[in-house]
């Protein structure tokens, strides 16, 4: 098998490197190695039309919503995404600010303004408040587990309901309280799902969740949109760098491939794309999302990867969480309102009630984040993670949007609400270059895998034999699921790269 991919290596010209993936680690690591003069040969091949990945900016409603990536998680000086953004003048004054930077959440998501039960009541914010709280501090236990020899229970789900059965034993309300309560619960369980992009905390393994690091800072967004960071990223690189709609089909590694153009030259690394066309390389970098790579195992790598490799993927979890946006003419929401959460009063996390998806997908849904408001619409932004967020996708727009409506005049108690006038939604797990959002650390898994999973193959190569660099959010032990997980991995790389070379004589 020959390659199509431009010239050869020069003796003393630097290595020639393939960037697989134009997500954030992929621009991250093809920004640090353009820097360096050693590596003139890159090419990032990016299988869609755009750059970006995972996160993606849309106009939309007369204003940008986000598909993806919704927020700086830790908006301080510890994270590079903020520095970044900083740098390219991307924040306002108030995500600047010392203030916003010293803000210590905890990984607490923040109480909503209002709580509609199914019964067509507002819950007391005080009982939502007690049930955060009581939530939260069970959560904060969860991460004390990290260096115990042996835990109580494999899953952070079960240890939160254990807990939460000891102290619901001794609650003293009467039944229509104490079910309310539950249910309340049970938003909290579906949030941290989409928090931690799983069907089920029960799929969290309990050891390692103290593992993930949360840096200070109140969370923020781009009020120009998220795409305006890997855009600036972008555009930073040499105009011929980028090579779109290259999906790439085989990575064909230890092996000693020629080029037309230089027979003389052999390269150990072959990417062969969908279209046919070859590109070789002394080393790879490969950006590609957890889940792309769980469904590709198979046939993506050739020969295929070590076992202990392949079995840590298999371990990893990855899962979905969407968003659906509903735009009104009107709000029918208080004009402070910035979160509304749903709450299912016969959901209890106590029991574990299956959903029936065709019928009941919408109870997974937590709420409504209110957007500031456009030009002339008016926007709230629902989140649903698991294997009812999967099943939205396969909806037809006017079906969702027809769900949304009856579950809002449920809520409000209000059988003449006006319908939304559109419905936009994401689709992470249908996206057959991503196949979900981010990855967590399932029951069965460590932080172990994550570090297995970056291991540069060969396994035990050194230097210039490194031919398979791993980079992305699900490589990076202490920050997966995130942007500033996914740059740090794809700076990670290109370091490995570049301390490869030879240093120039002083």
């Amino acid at each position: 098998m020959e390659s199509s991919g431009g010239s050869a290596e020069a003796p003393g010209r630097g290595p020639r490197v393939l960037v697989v993936g134009g997500g954030i680690a992929g621009l991250g690591a093809a920004e640090r190695l353009c820097r360096h003069p050693a590596f003139w040969q890159l090419r990032v091949l990016e299988a869609t039309a755009r750059a970006g990945g995972r996160i993606r900016s849309e106009r939309k409603f007369g204003g940008v919503v986000e598909m993806g990536a919704q927020w700086i998680h830790g908006p301080s000086k510890g994270n590079p995404v903020f520095q970044l953004a900083a740098q390219y003048g991307l924040l306002g004054e108030k995500e600047l600010s010392e203030e916003n930077q010293l803000v210590e959440l905890g990984g607490h998501v923040g109480l909503p303004s209002v709580s509609y039960a199914s019964s067509w009541q507002r819950l007391s914010l005080e009982l939502v408040a007690d049930m955060a709280s009581l939530f939260y501090s069970l959560l904060d236990q969860t991460r004390e587990f990290l260096h115990v020899a042996e835990t109580p229970v494999p899953s952070v789900g079960e240890f939160l309901r254990r807990e939460i059965g000891q102290q619901a034993a001794e609650w003293t309300e009467d039944e229509e309280t104490r079910k309310l309560r539950l249910a309340v619960l049970s938003t909290f369980f579906h949030l941290e799902c989409c928090v931690s992009g799983t069907h089920s905390m029960d799929r969290v393994a309990l050891g390692p969740f103290g593992e993930y690091t949360m840096l200070p800072g109140l969370d923020c967004t781009f009020s120009g949109g998220y795409e305006g960071l890997t855009g600036c990223i972008l555009t930073s690189l040499p105009k011929d760098v980028m090579v779109f709609n290259k999906p790439v089909k085989t990575i064909h590694w230890n092996g000693s491939f020629r080029e037309e153009a230089v027979p003389t030259e052999m390269f150990p690394v072959l990417v062969e794309c969908e279209d046919g066309a070859c590109f070789a390389a002394h080393h790879v970098i490969l950006t590609v999302p957890l889940g792309f790579l769980k469904e590709h195992l198979d046939t993506f790598f050739q020969p295929p990867l070590p076992p202990e490799k392949a079995e840590a993927i298999g371990r990893m979890g990855f899962g979905t969480n969407n968003k659906i946006f509903l735009e009104f003419e009107e709000p029918f929401w208080e004009p402070e309102c910035q979160f509304i959460q749903v709450v299912w009063e016969d959901m209890s996390p106590l029991e574990n009630a299956r959903l029936e998806l065709q019928d009941a997908w919408f109870k997974k849904l937590v709420g409504f984040l209110v957007l500031p408001a456009f030009e002339s619409a008016h926007v709230l932004c629902g989140f649903i993670a698991g294997l009812e967020s999967e099943f939205m996708e396969t909806l037809s727009d006017e079906e969702v949007l027809m769900s949304l409506t009856q579950v809002l005049r449920r809520m409000t108690g209000d059988p003449r609400l006006p319908a939304p006038r559109s419905v936009l939604r994401s689709r992470w797990h249908s996206a057959p270059y991503t196949r979900g959002s981010y990855s967590y650390v399932a029951v069965g898994s460590t932080g172990d895998d994550i570090d297995t999973l970056a291991e540069p193959l060969p396994a035990g190569g050194t230097g210039t034999q490194l031919q398979i660099l791993f980079a992305g959010e699900a490589t990076h032990r202490t920050f997966y699921s995130t942007t500033h997980g996914a740059l740090l991995s794809g700076w990670r790389e290109a370091e490995r790269l570049i301390s490869l070379q030879p240093r120039p004589w002083l």
